[in-house]
């Protein structure tokens, strides 16, 4: 797919582009209003795809929960493998779709791997995420930062105090979602492990509050997110932090999510 595209709607579902003036934007690369139409089933995420680990998988216990956040009750999904001891625990911060059933995989993938798994719905002080991802990327819009950040700091709290954790967390998180796990670390110190994927850095001025080892992953082709990689790395340098940083040369932001056939890049996911 052309790049020119694939960069047009990184804009529209990123930055306020009127949904009118992309499809505009779209049919002119296009060539014309109903291929650019047709075009855009294949650029949106696709939450009938397949999920990667069923969602009644017999080797998981999963539950809809909540927990006590800093606005009142946070939506969760929680996922962990069945009888075994007390696991580290992991926090997945969805991207700026809000909670969703790829979010919800991602969560059950990383319960298989061994961990207390929490996916929580950061929308919940809106009402929770709704069906339309043009309408949660908005609702995302409005979410106050300290207010959010503060949500997840209680998630931290709770998972670290769980019946079935061993009270260390970890947090990892994708496109918006990652810019919320670098503000979680720059926040909260007891974080245990930091994982990025393909989203904007904290300040190089907050960097030296970061106690948690990161693992950073960017997409080569992410040009919006990858202009800040470069000050971010040198304060990281400067500052002594444990991180490791991999750029995937020829994929696009989110080539993790596999619902998104546009972006979507199978050797670098895995």
């Amino acid at each position: 797919m052309d790049q020119k595209i694939i960069e047009l709607c990184d804009e529209y579902t990123h930055t306020p582009l009127d949904r009118r003036l992309f499809l505009t934007r779209l049919a002119k690369l296009t060539g014309s209003l109903a291929a650019a139409s047709a075009l855009v089933p294949l650029l949106a995420a696709n939450q009938a795809h397949a999920a990667l680990v069923a969602t009644e998988d017999a080797r998981l216990v999963t539950e809809h929960t909540g927990y006590p956040g800093a606005t009142g009750e946070i939506k969760v999904y929680l996922a962990r493998p069945k009888g075994t001891g007390k696991l580290p625990a992991v926090i997945v911060i969805h991207e700026n779709r809000g909670l969703n059933p790829h979010i919800e995989d991602v969560a059950r993938r990383m319960a298989l791997e061994g961990f207390l798994v929490l996916a929580p719905d950061l929308l919940s002080p809106l009402g929770g995420t709704p069906s339309n991802e043009d309408t949660a990327r908005e609702m995302i819009g409005t979410l106050d930062g300290t207010q959010t950040v503060a949500n997840l700091r209680a998630a931290v709290d709770w998972l670290s105090k769980h019946a079935h954790g061993n009270g260390k967390v970890g947090t990892m998180g994708f496109c918006w979602g990652g810019g919320m796990v670098g503000d979680l670390a720059v926040h909260v110190p007891a974080l245990a492990a930091a994982v990025v994927y393909y989203s904007r850095q904290p300040k190089a001025a907050d960097v030296e509050k970061i106690q948690a080892p990161l693992l950073l992953h960017y997409a080569g082709l992410d040009k919006r997110v990858n202009e800040g990689i470069a000050d971010f790395e040198s304060a990281l340098k400067q500052a002594n932090k444990s991180y490791e940083l991999h750029v995937y040369d020829g994929v696009n932001h989110a080539f993790n999510n596999d619902t998104s056939e546009a972006r979507y890049n199978q050797q670098a996911a895995e």
